[in-house]
């Protein structure tokens, strides 16, 4: 990346959006990244309009209506065609308008749902995807396919890593929207401060998931874009596995939480496990910084810190993650 180049992150007031902008600004480039007051991504003529006027160099599309088990269940129709109009107005008007590089997060979801673990980047479309999540990978699936299509076709420049599930600072904590760390932390915080007894936790607890904090998603996202030169796509993740059960636990100690923990087995439990294989990342020379216990206390002193004191950061919290 060239620097003072035009740099326009979407989704640039979201989670990753917003740990992004962040670690550009430490640096020198003229940073876009308008509120969706200013440009509505769903709107072919606005994007086409945004790009003729500012002209970006690199672009990092990151907008993106997401969320959790519910809100996919919920909202599939919204997930598929909001991420779908998004992705192939940045990705056409990218093109235009000549910019020099576009990343494009993929997401874990769109591996089968029971790919080898941990999942090697050729496992994309080599099997079913989880029912729970199908609108919002189908709409993920279309916009990595685009990518390379532009490649191939235009020799545009795309990057597109697969990424683990990421939380953090700016997470979302909308409980019909949110993601499991961020539902889960706000429900401990709300229990704790209530005195209830027992938090009810879905599914049987026993699905594995790998989690990476913002800052090193954002960092990883920067590193890729300046050293990484191929459409195909790349996995970016931890390598660490946890239990959905052990994740509560971690989540109730840096809570604060010391009441009880019980299963709701009648809820969907999701895809059994999901492990990304990160070996070719790590082999080029990025690796994560941020544990996950760190990263757990990152964000809820952000978030819940003026309202009560965090748990002691140098106690043990619950079980350690397993590595595949």
């Amino acid at each position: 990346m060239i620097k003072n180049s035009k740099v326009l992150i979407t989704g640039g007031t979201g989670m990753v959006g917003s740990a992004l902008l962040r670690r550009l600004r430490e640096e020198d480039y003229q940073i876009l990244h308008p509120a969706r007051a200013e440009l509505d991504l769903r709107d072919q003529l606005q994007v086409t309009q945004y790009f003729s006027h500012h002209k970006p160099a690199y672009v990092f599309h990151l907008a993106a209506i997401v969320g959790g088990i519910h809100a996919n269940n919920t909202y599939p129709a919204k997930f598929i065609y909001d991420n779908t109009q998004m992705h192939c107005n940045v990705i056409h008007a990218a093109h235009q308008y000549g910019v020099k590089k576009l990343l494009f997060p993929g997401s874990a979801c769109t591996y089968p749902k029971l790919a080898p673990q941990p999942i090697r980047e050729a496992s994309f479309l080599d099997g079913y995807i989880e029912p729970t999540n199908i609108a919002y990978a189908a709409a993920k699936i279309n916009g990595i396919i685009m990518c390379q299509a532009y490649a191939r076709q235009h020799q545009m420049n795309t990057v597109i890593p697969m990424p683990t599930n990421a939380y953090g600072i700016n997470d979302n904590f909308d409980p019909n929207a949110s993601h499991v760390i961020p539902a889960l932390m706000k429900r401990f915080h709300e229990a704790k401060v209530q005195g209830l007894p027992e938090v009810v936790l879905w599914g049987s607890g026993t699905p594995l998931r790998e989690f990476i904090y913002v800052d090193d998603f954002a960092d990883a996202l920067l590193f890729l874009m300046r050293h990484y030169h191929s459409a195909d796509i790349i996995n970016l993740g931890t390598m660490q596995e946890i239990t959905i059960a052990d994740l509560a636990n971690e989540i109730a100690c840096v809570v604060g939480y010391p009441g009880r923990i019980t299963l709701d087995k009648t809820k969907p439990d999701g895809a059994p496990r999901k492990c990304l294989d990160s070996s070719v990342l790590f082999e080029m020379g990025w690796k994560p910084s941020v544990s996950l216990q760190e990263g757990l206390f990152r964000m809820y002193q952000h978030h819940f810190g003026s309202e009560t004191e965090c748990a002691d950061t140098t106690k043990a919290c619950g079980s350690l993650p397993h590595t595949p």
